[in-house]
């Protein structure tokens, strides 16, 4: 009976000496891991608000919000809800550019109000010149017309977000008239005009 209380005495003075096994955060900073997922980041000049990352998020906290505003631009906003988000990377492996949304190494994320652990990012819509109707952002076109490179040439809206990145279009004025002729094939135009388009083109 006497050599496991001499054992724990052992144990409680090399405690008192050496001092506690765990971290002294918060007093000291917490030494992380470069693999630890903590809160995920956006990085406004790498992400182009494609969208993808919302569609694989397991706990669904990221959304896509389009709206447009009162002096008539439109507007797509990813929010972030990282109270919701479980950490799990998926958001970052779905990144297109693969450097538009990373997770980082911090973990104290705790707010007294919940509306405050958001982490946003916008950017302008594109929209169709015909009916108003939300296409994708600007630099989502953008990233894809660069990306494609001189293939993007077979796609007007394509070459137009290109042309308007290197400030060689104007704004084109907005159209309402039907049906659409061959003038209007170098505008921007959503999938369902564009179509009305060529149907008129190749079969009157």
């Amino acid at each position: 009976m006497r050599k496991p209380k001499l054992r724990e005495l052992k144990e409680a003075v090399t405690a008192l000496v050496k001092g506690p096994y765990t971290s002294k955060f918060p007093k000291a900073p917490a030494i992380i891991s470069e693999r630890y997922r903590g809160k995920p980041e956006y990085h406004e000049d790498d992400c182009v608000l494609c969208g993808a990352c919302g569609e694989v998020c397991p706990p669904g906290a990221i959304d896509m919000v389009q709206e447009r505003r009162e002096d008539g631009t439109a507007v797509r906003r990813m929010v972030l809800h990282y109270d919701i988000c479980i950490f799990c990377g998926q958001c970052q492996r779905a990144c297109i550019t693969e450097k538009g949304i990373i997770l980082s190494n911090k973990f104290d994320l705790a707010v007294f109000d919940r509306s405050e652990a958001v982490e946003t990012v916008e950017d302008e819509l594109l929209t169709c010149d015909v009916c108003g109707e939300f296409i994708t952002s600007r630099k989502h076109a953008q990233w894809i017309a660069r990306k494609l490179g001189p293939i993007a040439y077979s796609n007007p809206a394509l070459v137009l977000a290109a042309w308007g990145d290197m400030g060689l279009v104007d704004e084109m004025a907005t159209r309402s008239e039907r049906p659409l002729k061959r003038t209007d094939n170098m505008r921007l135009l959503c999938p369902s005009c564009r179509r009305s388009l060529i149907q008129t083109e190749e079969w009157g």
